[in-house]
């Protein structure tokens, strides 16, 4: 199956899509069945660079209660130079106190203890439920276990480890075109509820074997996550978890010189990366039937961005979008919601390419043939606000019963 299978997301034709598993040369992973899940699935990863100077970036939640993990990575790691990733799922260790920082860090020492990294070039990420105790015993061991089953393709199962109630895996290996030469791009991604635009509720790790300064990587992960793990929404809520690191182990020989062409041809290929990835954590949407792409032009960058969010947060869109009903009622109502106080306010509104609303009033169309249109895997709708120059989109999930069911019996 393609990789690339929205189309909101344009292959780069530098880029080819590689079958199977394999991590770009200079990486090993693995994941295992540590018990912190009920289920038995795999619940611990590691991801271990090789190289003795790799470049990295990191982009963490922008939550006000930050996990332990999170905060052992912005308080206690070199971000620009790491070498391990340590993960673990079933349990977010969040919101657990200094017990749980503590753990975290932990964590920390025993993946650096495992793989012969130094503690400051580990990080650390979790996923799960909140305000529960770590259980550290099941995690040291899966660590070690982990530390065992290391090996350049690993990927799967490290895939695997990191995923709480997705439905499906989101991983890719893109091959990528440069002047100098070819280089392997690799992800490994989870993430289903608890999604934002302040900052998609996901852990998402990104390797390649591409030459890279530590500041091009934080210049291209900034760009890149803005443009899709920045944009997309499933409920609104926003994590206390969220990680995206992206290492390069340097080990191609393929030296991505800043401001270059390579550096730009590097960043498309990264950017319609994460843009797919950041679409299947929306499709997955516990429960999702459908994908909506809201894109707001207008004169003002803080009312097109505030809109946007509105409509992809706002449960009658959602709940409409996910009944295939072209009611753009509820998108009008999101519209106001967003901005109060400015009525009458001259909203035009487009459903895949049919103009429904012009300058707040209703537009004759053929509602048979729109209904039609929205009953498809992903919707678009465009609205417009006085003056131009600003433009702002999100993708967002529907809303229907199976997330309240995945959601009334997340603990239970």
């Amino acid at each position: 199956m393609s990789f690339f299978t929205s189309r909101w997301v344009e292959t780069p034709g530098h880029v080819t899509e590689l079958e199977g598993v394999g991590l770009p040369a200079g990486f090993r992973a693995s994941g295992v069945a540590a018990g912190l899940k009920e289920s038995g699935a795999p619940d611990v990863g590691l991801i271990v660079c090789d190289a003795p100077e790799p470049a990295s970036a990191a982009r963490f939640t922008r939550s006000g209660v930050l996990a332990a993990p999170v905060l052992i990575c912005t308080e206690r790691c070199e971000l620009g130079t790491l070498r391990t990733v340590v993960v673990n799922s079933g349990n977010a260790n969040a919101a657990t106190g200094r017990m749980g920082f503590e753990n975290a860090a932990k964590m920390q020492g025993a993946a650096a203890m495992v793989t012969g990294s130094p503690e400051g070039r580990v990080a650390v990420a979790s996923t799960g439920v909140i305000g529960v105790p770590l259980p550290m015993a099941k995690v040291n061991s899966g660590i070690l276990a982990a530390s065992k089953e290391l090996r350049a393709d690993g990927d799967g199962d490290f895939s695997a480890a990191i995923q709480t109630t997705d439905a499906f895996e989101k991983r890719a290996r893109l091959s990528v075109q440069l002047s100098r030469g070819t280089v392997t791009l690799t992800a490994q991604a989870k993430g289903a509820g608890m999604i934002s635009p302040g900052f998609a509720t996901l852990l998402c790790f990104v390797q390649t074997d591409a030459a890279l300064r530590p500041e091009t990587c934080d210049l291209l992960l900034s760009v890149c996550v803005k443009r899709s793990f920045e944009r997309v929404s499933v409920d609104g809520q926003l994590s206390t978890n969220d990680t995206v690191i992206l290492q390069g182990s340097g080990a191609s020989g393929v030296v991505i010189a800043p401001e270059s062409e390579d550096e730009l041809a590097f960043g498309e290929a990264l950017d319609a990366l994460l843009r797919q990835l950041a679409l299947m954590v929306v499709r997955d949407g516990e429960g999702a039937r459908r994908v909506g792409r809201v894109i707001v032009r207008g004169g003002h960058d803080a009312a097109v961005a505030a809109v946007a969010q509105g409509v992809a947060n706002s449960s009658l869109v959602k709940t409409a979008l996910y009944g295939g009903d072209p009611n753009w009622g509820r998108i009008i109502q999101a519209v106001g919601a967003a901005m109060p106080g400015t009525a009458p306010l001259p909203v035009d509104i487009t459903i895949e390419g049919v103009t429904v609303c012009s300058a707040g009033g209703v537009v004759p169309h053929d509602t048979e043939a729109l209904a039609a249109k929205v009953a498809r895997a992903e919707v678009e709708y465009e609205i417009g606000l006085p003056g131009e120059g600003a433009e702002s989109e999100v993708y967002f999930s529907d809303l229907g019963h199976e997330y309240i069911t995945v959601n009334a019996d997340y603990t239970t």
